[in-house]
């Protein structure tokens, strides 16, 4: 417990009211003090860390609900909807989250013996965090105040958070962000062609064929990962990329429509309001008029366990 208000009184002093700061690469934190609606966005491989508040994060059908003292770890690109479910002034939600990078889990993986099996939903799951682990992190904490200590000591600190995590009850699911055989390596393949080719009609056999796997291994393999089959998860992706181009610039919806492959308008309107609740114009028009980014914004990509790219 001491561990954890340490780490909760670095953030909270480095964060201040700041819903997200990115600290250095692939680092953020984030201190949110009330809870948020629901919203719709990506996360990455990567390990949150939570010191206060509590929070929920859904992919497809399944939810995780975690709180002080818990992580979360992503395995691999996944559409999420997250919130922070708990806050207030007094209690504030309180965050650290990191990428988990491939190369460096991999440079890890010569040196670890014992490491658990993956779960039965390997794209996310929640762990508690030891006191190895949050002793990291505030190592991590404390670099921020140098830069000098920081430029020669990052890369130490991620390796041990990172060794953390692989020797712990979780290390089987983070042990396949790195290992090039293992079955999220593979799907990952296929979700960087969806990523790359937004537009494009999905092919599930020239999917299975990228990940190289049967089309059969590869349908189960996915939704095991995701929890989505390969359509939904483009379908998701789409979407979230159509609200950052709202966001972006002064697009029609039949432009943005099109520029993430729908041929219908119709359609993509109502998949727009059924995932983000408005539609596609009135989003918009929100949006560019400058909507709150702690009512909607960043505060969901902290609370859906997002780190700094």
């Amino acid at each position: 417990m001491e561990r954890l208000e340490e780490l909760r009184a670095l953030i909270l002093r480095s964060a201040a009211a700041a819903v997200r700061r990115d600290v250095v690469d692939g680092v953020s934190i984030g201190v949110v003090e009330y809870g948020t609606r629901p919203r719709a966005t990506m996360t990455h491989p990567s390990v949150t860390v939570l010191a206060g508040g509590r929070k929920r994060t859904s992919v497809g059908d399944v939810d995780f609900v975690y709180g002080p003292g818990q992580f979360l770890v992503a395995s691999l690109d996944l559409p999420v909807t997250g919130h922070v479910a708990e806050a207030s002034p007094d209690d504030p939600f309180v965050v650290f989250s990191m990428a988990l990078r491939p190369a460096v889990i991999a440079g890890l993986l010569l040196d670890t013996v014992d490491v658990a099996d993956p779960p039965r939903f390997t794209g996310m799951a929640v762990g508690e965090a030891s006191d190895d682990l949050v002793d990291a992190v505030i190592r991590m904490m404390r670099l921020l105040d140098s830069p000098a200590d920081a430029a020669a000591l990052r890369g130490p600190t991620e390796r041990e958070i990172v060794w953390r995590l692989l020797t712990g009850p979780q290390g089987g699911l983070v042990r396949q962000i790195g290992s090039a055989d293992s079955g999220i390596a593979h799907i990952s393949r296929a979700t960087t062609w969806l990523r790359e080719n937004l537009a494009e009609p999905v092919s599930v056999a020239a999917l299975a064929r990228l990940s190289g796997m049967s089309a059969s291994a590869f349908h189960r393999h996915f939704r095991a990962a995701t929890s989505l089959t390969p359509i939904q998860w483009q379908k998701a992706l789409r979407l979230r990329r159509a609200r950052i181009l709202f966001a972006e610039g002064d697009t029609t919806v039949a432009e943005v429509a099109s520029a993430v492959g729908y041929g219908s308008v119709s359609q993509f309107s109502r998949e727009y309001r059924r995932t983000f609740g408005q539609s596609p114009g009135q989003d918009a028009a929100r949006l560019r008029a400058g909507a709150s980014e702690a009512d909607d914004g960043m505060a969901g990509d902290v609370a859906a366990g997002e780190p700094a790219r």
